[in-house]
């Protein structure tokens, strides 16, 4: 349930769960922290989705048997910050819960205009994961980061974009729109496309 094509070195991984919403079980959590600890070697990095939705986050049975809470969420993120290539999240769809933390981890975000933004952790009775907060509101201020984290506000696509929670709206194919803007680093010496990614932390 999670794919993955390489090209050269472009990967793409796609969570495969359409008929869930994309929802994440221990599995598919395990698989997604593996691909990212291998990547060390990707120039770009793209996570997707299958059908009309990211990820709604947890499955919600997985969520209640201990998911919510497991350290995986807090692995696959760190794992997608730590990369030296380019990660973007082509993001075909509503973001939920949990997934929120590896599309934060990820150097760029873009999202087709119907995808809306959630994170209701809070009124589920869970803590976020340790770093999601502070990577949300290095994007788009302590203030806002509690609009939604404690206000609970479900966030449009064009919403997300003034607050600087995605970097661009793509009417269309937005994994072709992820494979244009890595064109240049899948071209540029390794390096020096390291480099820079390194000069921008």
């Amino acid at each position: 349930m999670i794919g993955l094509e390489k090209d050269g070195g472009l990967w793409i991984v796609t969570i495969n769960r359409p008929d869930k919403a994309n929802s994440l079980t221990a599995d598919m959590l395990e698989r997604l922290c593996e691909i990212a600890e291998s990547a060390q070697e990707a120039r770009v990095l793209v996570l997707t989705g299958a059908g009309k939705v990211f990820s709604a986050g947890a499955d919600l049975e997985a969520a209640k048997a201990g998911l919510a809470t497991s350290p995986l969420w807090e692995r696959l993120s760190g794992a997608i910050a730590a990369l030296p290539g380019l990660t973007i999240a082509a993001l075909n769809g509503t973001l939920a819960g949990g997934a929120n933390g590896m599309v934060l981890a990820c150097d760029i975000r873009l999202a087709v205009p119907g995808a809306k933004f959630f994170y209701p952790v809070m009124k589920l009775g869970y803590l976020p994961q340790p770093s999601d907060p502070e990577r949300m509101a290095a994007l788009i201020g302590p203030a806002r980061t509690k609009l939604i984290l404690m206000g609970g506000q479900k966030i449009s696509a064009e919403e997300a974009l003034r607050f600087g929670l995605v970097d661009r709206l793509i009417d269309g194919d937005v994994v072709e729109a992820a494979r244009e803007i890595a064109a240049d680093t899948l071209a540029a010496k390794p390096e020096i496309a390291a480099g820079i990614k390194e000069m921008c932390r």
